[in-house]
């Protein structure tokens, strides 16, 4: 308890980063590229669009003076950056001009500083008031980062009850569900304080890991206290009814932990780091939350066990003495439709339209609100830089000439287009030439129409690349919110596979182990992993878009968190299975397990659901209502499917199982 109430006072002092470009590895080449552009220009790209209604030449320039003059806002960029404002504006490229001014609206571009957001746009709202409009990336990190806090609250205000009436539910004492979740609790707030030691967290970690330890580990205090109760009954002496508890729900406890933490630990080896820091969290929350179950739980026990005693109730709910006959009749058309789903399943579940950053923001809120009105205004308008060796003015020419040509794009801010190729840079003040040269590069500002991201968007960065190749070989950089999701499109990618197999591999061993036998891992895989693909094919057929960072997560922590409702069936039956034969063997098992199957995958699908329902974020919503469905879909096929295999291949699986002892019928 003191180590908790240190921990509680431990994580004020870890920060949360809700930046997701800062979780691209090292040598991602938009993270090279924006070093390179940090190193040789003073200049940064800009994270955030304003627009102004209704206004004169004269008075927008005014509202920029306003901008700039706001700490933490650099680089405030506008008509007059890219075009001589003592000639006629309607002498000047209609394009370059439209970009930035028109029907009288003024639509500006400036650089947020990191860790900043929150107060900086506080204050460009106050410059803009109500009516105008405010758009980007760093007004995404600041809505995050107001909402985060209020949403875990939030969330946890709408969980914590559902919990309690869940375990209230499943067990004989009113305080019982109390030990539940104090023993977890203890170990979420150890795990949040020790978070110090990293020193920061990101947004996703802070959303996800401490709701999701919570769900996946509390079934290791349930088994440890039904135990506990069972042995009570049988022996007088507290101490040794609990030393006995231990003594029995350790294999089961230790086995579901072990898969679990497996499942978790795959997420560490992603390369986009956002992953190996929720990994890194989930798997020092199962540690933590095993340790406590096995020590920090009993002791609690043993002091207040007499509560127990005095706040006894009869159950709630009665035995499912009749489900496995049920379940049973329904094996052999069960398991033909889902061998008729599983195939178009594991093909949909990739063909989903991606979303690669943060999401939408919900056109219900400011925020997205105003990303419309400047939509409907200005269009699409997505900067992309350039970065070329300096030296040859005509080459330079000839590509702002190529990329012009591309219908996406809207215009360009290069010297050779808006100071002129004939005019050599040395002969002009260096205020001018700063913002196009550096000593070895020089800077080409692309306006494209595309959004920050899909086919449309990548296949541009894609075109401008195989361009600027042609002039420059691989000698150049370019850089973008557009070009850091393509970046993370292509790393996010490769990490599916890799986490993919880690996950079912390591699961497969611990299984392998643990059941001491080949089969049994594939058939509790197979049931599992067919649930993940339905449950990640939904977007497809539904035509929705799902963001990749949540399927990433999800297809590893479903299976992960799942698996442990198999194991629990699956073990019982083997039990079963010595005394009887397998028809009757798995059916006395379905009415013994059915109901705590169906308290473990009500509490994890309530977790997923909860963070659907009240989080504003995109990444963290997609996650909850993965999660959530997927628990649903897991428990059904463990449930159906499951039992079906288990009879199917009951002579397989005998002899395929390390001394199985299986029931012979004489």
């Amino acid at each position: 308890m003191a180590i908790a109430v240190i921990s509680v006072v431990a994580q004020s002092f870890v920060s949360v980063n809700y930046n997701m470009v800062d979780y691209l590895p090292e040598n991602a080449p938009s993270t090279e590229a924006l070093e390179v552009m940090e190193d040789e220009f003073s200049g940064s790209i800009p994270n955030t669009n304003v627009m102004i209604y209704d206004v004169s030449v004269q008075e927008a320039l005014r509202y920029k003076e306003e901008l700039a003059a706001i700490e933490g806002i650099s680089d405030v960029m506008w008509l007059d950056d890219v075009i001589d404002m003592k000639t006629p504006i309607e002498m000047a490229d209609s394009d370059t001009v439209e970009t930035y001014y028109q029907n009288n609206n003024a639509l500006f571009s400036f650089t947020v500083a990191d860790g900043e957001e929150v107060p900086v746009t506080d204050a460009v709202y106050e410059v803009i008031g109500e009516d105008n409009a405010m758009a980007g990336a760093a007004l995404d990190t600041a809505t995050q980062q107001k909402m985060a806090f209020t949403e875990t609250m939030y969330a946890a205000a709408l969980l914590v009850p559902i919990i309690i009436i869940i375990l209230v539910l499943s067990t004989t004492s009113w305080i019982e569900p109390v030990f539940f979740l104090t023993a977890i609790g203890v170990s979420v707030l150890i795990n949040l304080g020790t978070n110090i030691f990293i020193g920061e967290i990101s947004f996703v970690t802070q959303s996800v890991a401490p709701i999701l330890q919570l769900a996946v580990s509390l079934d290791y205090a349930i088994f440890l206290l039904h135990s506990f109760s069972d042995y009570r009954e049988k022996v007088a002496d507290p101490k040794e009814a609990m030393r006995l508890a231990m003594k029995r729900s350790f294999p089961a406890i230790i086995v579901s932990a072990s898969t679990t933490f497996f499942g978790f630990i795959a997420l560490s080896f992603m390369n986009f780091e956002i992953g190996s820091d929720l990994g890194f969290n989930l798997v020092k929350g199962i540690v933590l939350s095993f340790i406590s179950v096995m020590v920090f739980l009993p002791a609690l026990t043993l002091v207040f066990y007499k509560w127990m005693d005095k706040t006894k109730h009869r159950p709630f709910i009665p035995k499912f003495n009749r489900i496995g006959n049920s379940i049973m009749k329904l094996r052999i058309p069960v398991t033909i439709l889902v061998l008729l789903l599983i195939v178009p399943a594991f093909l949909a579940q990739g063909q989903t339209n991606f979303i690669y950053g943060i999401g939408e923001q919900p056109e219900s809120t400011r925020a997205g609100s105003d990303i419309v009105k400047i939509e409907d205004e200005f269009g699409e308008n997505t900067q992309m830089v350039l970065l070329v060796p300096k030296g040859d003015i005509g080459k330079e020419e000839q590509l702002v000439h190529e990329l012009s040509a591309n219908n996406d794009v809207k215009s360009i801010m290069a010297y050779v287009n808006t100071v002129g190729a004939a005019i050599p840079p040395e002969y002009l003040d260096e205020s001018i030439t700063n913002q196009f040269y550096s000593e070895n590069y020089s800077r080409i500002i692309l306006n494209t129409t595309t959004d920050v991201e899909g086919e449309e968007a990548f296949g541009l960065i894609e075109d401008v690349e195989e361009a600027v190749s042609s002039y420059y070989a691989d000698d150049f950089y370019i850089l973008g919110e557009g070009v850091t999701l393509y970046d993370m499109k292509n790393v996010v990618q490769e990490d599916n596979k890799l986490v993919n197999t880690i996950t079912i591999i390591t699961i497969a061993i611990a299984l392998l182990v643990s059941l001491k036998s080949i089969t049994f891992p594939i058939v509790l895989l197979v049931t599992i992993q067919a649930s993940v693909w339905i449950n990640l094919s939904i977007p497809y057929f539904t035509d929705s878009s799902l963001v990749f960072v949540g399927y990433l997560i999800v297809s590893t922590v479903q299976l992960a968190a799942t698996i442990d409702y198999g194991i629990l069936l699956t073990e019982d039956y083997t039990h079963n299975r010595k005394k009887m034969p397998a028809l009757q063997a798995i059916k006395k098992s379905l009415d013994d397990k059915f109901f705590s199957i169906v308290i473990s995958a009500s509490i994890l699908s309530s977790v997923g659901f909860i963070l659907w329902l009240t989080s504003t974020n995109p990444i963290v919503s997609s996650i909850g209502l993965l999660l959530g469905r997927g628990a649903l879909l897991a428990f059904i096929l463990v449930i159906v499917l499951l039992p079906a295999l288990l009879v199917i291949f009951d002579k397989v699986l005998e002899k395929t199982t390390w001394k199985p002892n299986y029931y012979k019928e004489k």
